[in-house]
């Protein structure tokens, strides 16, 4: 069987997503123990180049809770510190392990190492997409809401990888989206366009964040500044004023809306505090659900 890479939501089908969805729940309701453990034997490294707490410690514990044994590689313990091509860093890891976690920057660094490895690649975050992190707030909506296709999310702030994402999604399950960016931090055009040519009617585009929040069932928002594109904050202060979740904007969602932020949060800049601690937050349950998701993405793409 050919090996497959999960680079991007588009990788997958709308069926698979569905599939993994269902899984995730049968793996988190259920015991830790297997009679036979899915990765029994195999062996997963992670390689990260970007920092990271919740995509490397849930990775991690995914691979051992289903059998297998994780190797964690920062990039500066590696070869690539010392300029080795990246492909060359695929072809050699990829004689050794049965899988990589690859945490990068730029999305065609990420597919030259897909490219060059001879096993399953998954992405644990590039500069343009986070598909495990996106996959895995579906099926936080479907346990909070009980749905996550008919259904509103309204996304607030910068235009980044997990917005990029969020869009992919969109075109994948064909729920509502509503975006709002302030100017010159928008999307990727590419992949809105993309999704606009699937769903025309199921996607729109805001410069003002309460009307992409109005009726929504789902109010997400990530940091104003990513890691590794750090900018002047009191600039990005003023570019952002008046994109920050408060109550006063969760107060225009659907009664019974949810709160998700991918974290960490910078509390009062993105958030205030009353929101991302209050009731109608489930930032909580969205991050342990990252460790449930990816051992359903581990047993399907993993052999």
């Amino acid at each position: 069987m050919a090996k497959r890479d999960l680079l991007r939501i588009t990788d997958l089908s709308r069926e698979e997503i569905d599939h993994l969805i269902e899984r995730t729940a049968v793996l988190k309701s259920r015991s830790k123990k297997f009679r036979t453990p899915p990765l029994q034997g195999k062996i997963l490294t992670l390689l990260f180049e970007k920092p990271s707490t919740r995509t490397r410690v849930s990775f991690e514990a995914a691979v051992l809770a289903l059998g297998g044994k994780a190797i964690y590689l920062s990039s500066e313990h590696t070869q690539i510190s010392r300029g080795e091509p990246i492909g060359d860093t695929a072809q050699v890891l990829s004689r050794y392990c049965d899988g990589i976690i690859f945490r990068t920057h730029a999305q065609a660094r990420l597919e030259e190492f897909a490219l060059n490895s001879r096993v399953p690649v998954l992405n644990g975050l590039s500069d343009r997409f986070h598909p495990c992190q996106i996959l895995a707030d579906l099926f936080t909506i479907q346990e909070t809401l009980g749905n996550y296709q008919e259904i509103r999310v309204a996304y607030i702030g910068d235009g980044n990888n997990v917005a990029n994402s969020w869009i992919e999604a969109c075109g994948r399950i064909g729920f509502q989206l509503a975006l709002a960016f302030p100017p010159g931090y928008d999307a990727d055009r590419e992949v809105l366009k993309e999704t606009r040519d699937l769903y025309p009617d199921r996607i729109s585009v805001f410069s003002d964040p309460r009307s992409a929040v109005s009726g929504a069932d789902i109010i997400y928002t990530d940091v104003w500044i990513s890691m590794g594109q750090e900018k002047d904050e009191e600039q990005v202060r003023q570019t952002f004023a008046g994109f920050q979740v408060n109550s006063e904007l969760m107060a225009l969602a659907k009664p019974g809306a949810r709160f998700l932020h991918c974290l960490p949060a910078h509390r009062g800049w993105e958030v205030t505090e009353e929101v991302l601690s209050g009731p109608q937050s489930a930032v909580l349950s969205q991050a342990e659900n990252r460790l449930h998701f990816q051992k359903a993405l581990l047993e399907m793409f993993i052999r």
